[in-house]
């Protein structure tokens, strides 16, 4: 009072429920007297704008406004009638109590199972660390109980998570009804922050020009960057009150920043209410400077209408800025008013769209549709097709309708967006191309789509992504799943892009360091309360304490939370921690209701060929257990399994550009080279793969059996577009960069081309092929015996040393009627790929007609172009009623000489010395084979002749007895004798070893890459397993011997663990597989609770066993089976090997797989 300082606190805003954001309490700034005080005309310049009415943009960049939203929970009698209050506390300040009247969702507010959302505008309180809830326990129901409450500023980018799951209620829990609430920091949700906008809309001076129409905006920045759409009005109250004939609404939003230049906005409105025409004048947006020392006014003018009814019957528009005028603070305190044009501003362009229906039964529709198009300079946003410019019937079978979009000029098109609303009777739209010109610079796009829009056909979708013909960037956009983005992450695109400047929802995938990706299966337990609607995480540690970043487990299209039971698989990329020591498992639940029991978790790790299986049956719970929601589990502890190294690999297929060519079929690759085969893989077609002249690069992981020679693709002929034109395909090696390239140029298709629905590619590596073709001619000869004719379809699959043929059926014989007693039917293969010399031989049918009993003789292969023939003698029955019961047999080619087991041979040795140290000392070794252990190889230094030098490589031969496969060896490093050692310690590093079986010619690669230090004696040395074996087709044929397998299936105890399906199995081996063959013996009921059952199956030898598939044709009254484990025995050595599996085969249960892969544990 001494001074007589006067402070004036503005505020021109309501406190009412009904008004504004419905808070009944403000905080107040103060500000200058200038403001407030009436000025003079002179002082203000003759203007009629009130100074209080700039103060708006400032204030409410001091201030924050929090969104509050609550959930009430579900238990009974949860919802309260009592008057609640909140605060928010700062690390700076606090709110008060506050009232929450004004439910933006809700009239009746916290119901039971309800959501609310309040507003709380304050001024800055530092960082939120704590929200304090409670009520007045006033009403005829004031118990509460609260779920959660959630707390978002859009200012400061941040929306964070307090959990609840308490009552607050006199007579529940401890009678408590104010609660202080923590956040739960793994729930914390960052993002870009906003910045206040002062939004300014002029209606103008002419008649019926207002409107009672909600008006949106939208902001756009330059590179494409926008806000998202805000209605300006919050209430029908609203509506009425503002854009009123020659009138001026301001309104004051937080939106996102689109940097410092504003290229446009698009305006539009809702077209309701009773006078939903609107004629705007023009716009002003007012922010602030990024120091904020002052402000800029852009002004985008319109002078349009916005209405159905007037001029072209558009209720959008797309406004550019004309001027800027900006006011600016000077550092002596004067304020600078600048006014400037906007230096080239984008075009208002007419885009002409033509859209082309197809003329196919059915192709038209009387539905609402609507159109996105989308260029380099931004977006038109979703536009309503309503009049065609040259038809009164849109959208009919045959026909193109024309459309005119205004907009600002959006560059390069180079996307599309289609949809329709589904109304009226005949809602189904095929869509053969749409074209798209800009009527100013004459430039012209051309979708191709081929698609329908249609719940009803392909894959029951009513919105379409389409791309232009020419364009061949970044298709991320059609990512709608995590495992999307985590395959982009995996690319090579992502290589050079500096991690830090990626935004968007990429930026959540992408990580420093080489990221390899990583398959993790939970499963849930059973116990009444296991589940959890909680966002789980893993954190992979390996060696040293190496630890990954922490990844989260999203399910696509926002489902969250673990269902009491299930088994929820999930596809990620992480940081490369090496071999796992330990990994770690929690989720972002916080309160009591979001306990958690982990029954098991399985991760695998296709690049290292290991599968990790943890029992684990513990809560993650707060209120259960040890109270913890994360824990970290050994894989000491773990069950391991060997799955097979995989090697990442980048493919692009290429679609041609013919009518019809995409598909909608599924697609299935078999991948061949030196060093083996892959298993049939389906390739995902991911909504918009595989679509006419388009090309689609994604991840594969490919067993390491490069260099490859050729490529195998099918299709199942399914689906509303079974055909497909494919042209090529690329594959590239993501470790090395190696390219294979394979040409087709054809359809698959039983109607068009060479009518097949598979064909066969060779490689072609650095322009050579690395297969010959040829022609083979099949002679099947029916035995003399009474019966063995058959009527069924015969199929034959020939094994050799550059692979299989696939599946041949053999359809057309010279012989009207195939297969009859005593007769050779012959069959031509024109035109397929060398198999080299033949080995083996697979022959079944399909037990179809009168008679399908076989009784086969003998079985001639010949290669036309080699002029060799293959013989295969059978001489045994192909059927279910006669001898063993099989319709599957494998032959082994006669023309192979099967030898005797070798006793003695001699094996080359290839050691690398690496970079890291040489030596001048001996080094010695030992072989581990599968049948014996070497003797000690002892490799001599010598001053004369220098071995283990730095980077070179050095090669000895030993004689040896036979040890069969190698698996592993020990290497020494060991003084030379009387040589002096010194004190310090002296290493060679060995790089690798190469062992070569010169009998056979197989090949064993070991990856050491150690450091080995010199020792006096043997005792010191170092394991290496086999890293990589080549087998040599010389050595296949030796093992290719007829072989029994004992197959034992143990069903599971739980109750209806039992089966009435038919079982199949396929027993994969290291000399190839079974087939898939049945599992089915005459008068029993199989594969009971608690049942053993044996089974005999006979092949040709599989060498060591990889792998059982075990899967069943869902067919009976009871389908879904518990299996406890798989058990095969060679009978021809008694080695047994028992395959785990202690999981359903059940449509209904875990996963809802009915075919599992089952693998030896390790």
């Amino acid at each position: 009072m001494n001074n007589e300082i006067t402070y004036y606190f503005p505020c021109q805003r309501w406190l009412a429920v009904e008004e504004d954001d419905g808070q009944l309490s403000r905080e107040l700034l103060p500000v200058d007297e200038s403001y407030v005080l009436p000025q003079s005309e002179e002082g203000r310049g003759g203007g009629d704008n009130n100074p209080l009415d700039n103060l708006a943009l400032e204030q409410k960049d001091k201030s924050t406004t929090f969104s509050v939203t609550i959930k009430t929970g579900v238990k009974k009698n949860a919802g309260t009638d009592a008057n609640v209050f909140i605060t928010l506390f700062g690390t700076q300040d606090d709110t008060g109590m506050t009232l929450l009247k004004s439910s933006k969702t809700n009239s009746d507010k916290f119901e039971r199972d309800s959501i609310e959302i309040f507003t709380v505008e304050t001024l800055d309180l530092g960082d939120l660390w704590k929200v304090r809830l409670g009520h007045d326990n006033t009403g005829k129901a004031p118990g509460w109980f609260v779920d959660w409450v959630e707390v978002d500023a859009p200012s400061l980018g941040k929306c964070m998570t307090f959990p609840c799951g308490r009552w607050l209620a006199k007579n529940e829990d401890d009678g408590s009804i104010i609660r202080d609430l923590f956040h739960a920091e793994l729930q914390t949700r960052l993002y870009t922050p906003f910045v206040p906008y002062e939004i300014t809309l002029y209606t103008s001076d002419v008649f019926a020009a207002g409107t009672d129409a909600n008006i949106f905006i939208i902001i756009y920045g330059c590179d494409a960057v926008c806000t998202q759409q805000k209605y300006l009005c919050t209430n029908k109250r609203e509506q009425k009150q503002f854009f009123e004939r020659k009138s001026a609404s301001r309104f004051i939003v937080e939106l996102e920043d689109v940097g410092e230049i504003i290229e446009k906005i698009r305006i539009g409105h809702n077209n309701t209410g009773m006078n939903p025409g609107w004629h705007c004048s023009h716009v002003d947006i007012r922010r602030l400077l990024p120091d904020k020392d002052g402000a800029e006014t852009l002004t985008f003018p319109c002078d349009r209408w916005l209405a159905t009814s007037e001029d072209d019957k558009k209720t959008i528009r797309e406004l550019v800025p004309y001027d800027i005028f900006t006011e600016k603070y000077m550092k002596d305190g004067s304020l600078r008013q600048v006014y400037k044009e906007v230096e080239e501003p984008l075009d208002i362009v007419l885009y002409s769209v033509q859209i082309f229906t197809g003329n196919i039964p059915g192709a038209g529709t009387d539905a609402k549709v609507y159109i996105t198009i989308y260029g380099d300079l931004g977006d038109t946003g979703e536009r309503y097709l309503g009049k065609s410019e040259n038809r009164t019937n849109k959208f009919e079978r045959g026909t193109a309708d024309t459309f005119i979009i205004e907009a600002a000029d959006l560059g390069v098109i180079y996307k599309i967006k289609l949809r329709h609303d589904n109304s009226k009777w005949c809602a189904d739209w095929y869509v053969e191309k749409v074209e798209i010109w800009n009527d100013t610079n004459e430039d012209e796009f051309l979708f191709l789509c081929g698609r329908w829009l249609s719940l009803k056909k392909e894959d029951g979708r009513l919105e379409r992504l389409f791309y232009e013909k020419e364009y061949t960037g970044d298709r991320s956009s059609n990512c709608s799943s995590p495992a999307d983005f985590w395959e982009i992450a995996l690319s090579s695109k992502m290589a050079d892009v500096d991690i830090s400047t990626v935004t968007g929802p990429m930026a959540d995938y992408v990580q420093e360091g080489p990221i390899i990706p990583y398959y993790v299966s939970v499963t849930t337990g059973k116990h009444k309360d296991a589940a959890t609607d909680s966002r789980a995480f893993i954190f992979l540690i390996g060696e040293d304490d190496e630890r990954s970043k922490r990844i989260w487990l999203d399910y696509p299209r926002g489902k969250r939370g673990f269902s009491r039971g299930s088994v929820e698989e999930f596809y990620v990329a992480g940081l490369d921690v090496g071999i796992i020591k330990k990994i770690e498992l929690g989720h972002d639940g916080a309160s009591p209701e979001s306990c958690w029991l982990v029954e098991e978790l399985c991760l695998a790790v296709p690049t290292q060929g290991t599968k990790y299986m943890l029992n684990c049956n513990c809560w993650l719970a707060k209120d259960r257990g040890d109270g913890i929601t994360s824990r970290v589990f050994d894989l000491l502890d773990a069950m391991v399994v060997n799955i097979g190294v995989k090697v990442l690999y980048e493919m692009t297929v290429w679609t041609g550009d013919v009518v019809g060519g995409g598909t909608d079929s599924n697609i299935f690759m078999t991948l061949y080279g030196i060093n083996g085969s892959t298993e049939e893989m389906q390739l995902d077609k991911k909504k918009a793969r595989f679509e006419r002249e388009q090309n689609d690069t994604f991840i594969m992981e490919i067993l390491d059996i490069a260099p490859f020679t050729k490529m195998r693709i099918r299709i199942d002929g399914l689906g509303s577009r079974p055909e497909w034109f494919l042209e090529r395909i690329l594959l590239k090696n993501m470790n090395t960069g190696d390219l294979t390239m394979f040409y087709y140029g054809d359809w698959l298709s039983q109607r068009k081309g060479k009518k097949t629905l598979v064909c066969e590619m060779c490689a072609v590596i650095d322009e050579e092929e690395m297969m010959e073709w040829t022609s083979y001619t099949v002679a099947v000869k029916t035995s003399d015996i009474l019966g063995a004719g058959t009527d069924a379809n015969v199929f034959i699959i020939i094994f050799g040393e550059n692979g299989d043929s696939g599946t041949l059926a053999l359809k057309q014989s010279a012989n009207w009627n195939k297969f009859e007693r005593n007769n050779t039917d012959t069959f031509n293969f024109p035109d397929m790929l060398s198999l080299g010399h033949l080995c083996k031989l697979r022959v079944w049918h399909d037990n179809k007609g009168i008679f399908p009993g076989w009784h086969l003789s003998y079985v001639d292969v010949k290669d036309n172009s080699r002029d060799e023939t293959f013989h295969f003698q059978c001489d045994c029955w192909l059927s279910k009623s006669e001898g063993d019961g099989q319709t599957v047999r494998d032959f082994a080619c006669a023309n192979n000489k099967i030898c005797d087991e070798l006793e003695e041979t001699t094996y080359e040795i290839v050691i690398e010395t690496g970079n890291g140290g040489e030596t001048r000392e001996n080094v010695w070794l030992i072989l581990e084979g599968r049948k014996n252990r070497s003797k000690e190889f002892l490799m001599e230094n010598s001053s004369r002749q220098r071995a283990f030098r730095k980077g070179t490589t050095d090669t000895f031969e030993f004689d040896s007895i036979y040890l069969g496969d190698i698996a592993s060896l020990c290497v020494g490093h060991l003084a030379r004798e009387d040589r002096f050692i010194p004190k310090r310690e002296l290493a060679w590093h060995v790089k690798t070893i190469t062992i070569t079986e010169m009998e056979y010619g197989n090949v064993y690669f070991f990856n050491c890459d150690c450091l080995i230090p010199l020792k006096r004696k043997r005792k010191y040395f170092k394991v290496f397993e086999v890293t990589k074996t080549t087998e040599s087709f010389a050595s296949k044929v030796q093992s290719l011997v007829p072989v029994k397998y004992e197959v034992i299936v143990t069903t599971g105890y739980e109750p209806g663990a039992g089966t009435d399906a038919n079982v199949f199995v396929t027993i994969f081996g290291a000399n190839g597989d079974t087939g898939k063959r049945e599992l089915k013996q005459k008068m029993r009921n199989l594969f009971e609770r608690g049942s053993t059952d044996r089974f005999f199956l006979e092949t040709l030898e599989l060498g060591e066993l990889r792998k059982v598939r075990l899967e069943h044709d869902s067919s009976g009254y009871c389908s879904g089976w518990l299996v406890e484990k798989v058990e095969v025995t060679n009978t021809s050595t008694g080695v047994a090997t028992i395959f785990n599996c202690g999981r359903w085969l059940d449509k209904k249960r875990g996963d809802g797989l009915t075919w599992r892969d089952l693998f030896p544990s390790v």
